[in-house]
């Protein structure tokens, strides 16, 4: 009998890797120190303007309208907006007060390259290459070294520097060879944490059970990432710093198809988050945002090619939202990036620098100074995050 790597993997994970991998032993402390941060990329350029639909807007009509994107009233944010019909979570957790979408931003980086506008928002630099290590590997630092969780295959750059962070993913789905299981187990067999981790998995494995597959109800792999960020997130001792990256947002065609699918990933993975996270939702800002955005107008595959402008989300209890945030410049050709996109008039580092501030406590000097350098004429945005407890 073969064994399934994956179902192997994510069950020895599930069972033993918050408490026996390096690195993964964190301590909180009580007050302020309970929130936690989770920044999630969605890599490849999530099209704004299909996410929060501006669909009074006459011009959005005019350039998207061929997607026949159906928006009952249900969906609708305001007498502009509204969220796509995917988003119904989302639209929920708007309603309570704990979505805030944030228009109009992108990384410096103006460019449509997206190796270098994901090098530009990770660094946290003018430009991409300015600085080897990432600024949330920064920000640990000066939250005296606060615990971190980077959910992605290798330490991204976003979190890549001297401050220690524990790494993890769910295995690959390809099969283990039941001789090499049987040389592993006199191995595991002498930890005294890994041995009943391992005798669990392999039971799990050998009845055809995947423990990921079911916390997450079998759903894509972002929900279950997002569920194991917010169960590790919810301990006493959990980190206060988590990064999850999901792929797949390149939209250059058949877009309303695809990002049916994602949008709506993207929605269970919040729900899963929030499900995960119990009482510590409160305590929690997500900050979900994307490299650059996408042309307003579709292409001759009925997609988008890559853009500027795009949009971002907070979500969480400690998010003030049920309300829209940033900046609208509008769909007219006058007031498109170079006639073809939608404006950023929102640097992310100010979204950065202001849920840092508000969210954790951080000054300007050491924001300007050491999360992102040479950012001191860039004021971080204001009123994104509830008032920090006394």
């Amino acid at each position: 009998m073969r064994i399934d790597r994956r179902r192997f993997l994510g069950a020895l994970a599930a069972t033993a890797c918050v408490g026996a991998c390096p690195g993964l032993t964190f301590a909180a402390g009580p007050g302020p120190d309970a929130r936690r941060l989770v920044v999630l990329l969605l890599r490849g350029g999530l099209d704004g303007l299909h996410a929060v639909p501006a669909y009074a807007d006459p011009a959005w009509q005019r350039l998207r309208g061929k997607f026949e994107l159906e928006l009952p009233a249900a969906t609708r944010l305001d007498g502009l907006f509204a969220l796509h019909p995917a988003l119904a979570f989302s639209r929920e957790l708007y309603g309570r007060g704990q979505l805030l979408p944030v228009l109009g931003v992108a990384p410096p980086y103006q460019g449509r390259s997206h190796f270098d506008a994901q090098d530009c928002l990770e660094n946290g630099g003018r430009k991409p290459g300015e600085h080897r290590d990432g600024w949330l590997n920064r920000c640990a630092g000066a939250l005296a070294g606060s615990e971190a969780l980077a959910i992605a295959s290798v330490t991204p750059l976003i979190f890549r520097g001297p401050q220690p962070v524990a790494n993890w993913w769910p295995g690959l789905p390809r099969e283990v060879s039941p001789a090499l299981m049987q040389r592993l187990a006199p191995l595991y067999a002498r930890d005294p944490v890994l041995a009943g981790a391992y005798e669990t998995a392999m039971a799990a494995a050998e009845e055809g059970m995947d423990p990921m597959d079911v916390r997450a109800g079998r759903q894509s792999r972002l929900p279950m990432l997002m569920a194991h960020a917010g169960r590790v997130m919810a301990e006493p001792q959990g980190p206060r710093l988590a990064f999850v990256e999901d792929t797949g947002w390149d939209s250059h065609g058949n877009q309303a198809n695809q990002l049916q699918r994602k949008l709506a990933e993207l929605d269970a993975a919040l729900k899963a988050f929030h499900d995960a996270a119990g009482a510590r939702w409160a305590d929690t800002a997500v900050v979900v945002v994307t490299e650059f955005g996408r042309t307003a107008a579709i292409n001759g595959t009925r997609g988008t090619d890559h853009g500027t402008g795009s949009h971002a989300f907070l979500a969480g209890g400690a998010v003030q939202g049920g309300r829209i945030a940033g900046q609208w410049p509008g769909l007219a050709p006058a007031d498109l990036n170079e006639g073809r996109d939608l404006r950023a008039g929102t640097d992310l580092r100010a979204l950065f620098k202001g849920v840092l501030a508000s969210h954790l406590g951080l000054s300007e000097a050491v924001l300007a100074e050491q999360v992102f350098p040479g950012s001191a004429g860039l004021a971080p945005m204001e009123d994104l995050l509830r008032a920090r407890p006394a």
